[in-house]
């Protein structure tokens, strides 16, 4: 019982180092040599996991070197150009100027209902209001309309909205993230006025965050029934 929770974790720790080697990415946007890496890592892991004959180095050595390949593509695929097509593919456009390319379609093997279902997704109920539809390497699909079709800007209006901020969350959960709260040039002093205001304790505050302006969003956490 200890010898498989102790293989069970050092695994779960292995391959989770090694993911996030790989980069921050969604499994829908793994490019497909990823995608085989991440599938053969899955199955190597479980093997040592469920036979307590085979050694644990049986998966550790397969995974170190999958995830050493790994890095090397990556390294290669950023000096080579030539090489990151060969290996990720490249792009393909679907749409250009509101004109279906069926042969871009035949080739990558998607169906006309296929790019409806995408179209609908961002909005876009037919074809013409489509100037480009670019399949990207990871599958998705990147839709351009019409100039005409896009929503006015505020340089389109002619008036000059304030840009926005990003807020940094000082409470989360009734927990103070006291380096954010350094971060952003507050002290505790200054949390404490805010608490005061709000009439709380850090403890009983769900979210707590300030922008670059000065603003404050502060929600409390709800009664528990």
């Amino acid at each position: 019982m200890i010898t498989a929770l102790c293989r069970t974790v050092i695994l779960y720790f292995l391959i989770m180092i090694g993911l996030r080697l790989m980069g921050k990415r969604q499994i829908g946007e793994l490019e497909p040599s990823e995608l085989v890496l991440t599938m053969m890592i899955s199955d190597l892991a479980t093997v040592p996991m469920q036979d307590f004959g085979i050694p644990l180095l049986a998966g550790v050595i397969p995974i170190l070197t999958l995830l050493s390949l790994s890095l090397l593509l990556s390294q290669l695929s950023l000096l080579s150009l030539r090489f990151r097509e060969v290996m990720c593919g490249t792009p393909a456009i679907l749409i250009r100027n509101g004109e279906v390319q069926q042969d871009a379609m035949r080739e990558n093997r998607y169906t006309l209902d296929e790019l409806l279902e995408q179209l609908r997704g961002q909005g876009c109920t037919s074809i013409e209001e489509v100037q480009y539809a670019v399949l990207e390497n990871s599958g998705q699909l990147s839709v351009l309309p019409w100039v005409r079709q896009k929503p006015p800007t505020a340089a389109d209006l002619g008036i000059s909205p304030e840009n926005g901020t990003l807020p940094t969350v000082l409470i989360n959960d009734g927990r103070v993230l006291w380096k954010n709260l350094r971060r952003c040039g507050r002290d505790e002093n200054w949390l404490h006025g805010i608490l005061k205001q709000e009439q709380r304790t850090a403890g009983e505050i769900f979210l707590l965050t300030v922008d670059e302006a000065g603003k404050t969003l502060c929600i409390p956490k709800e009664d528990r029934p």
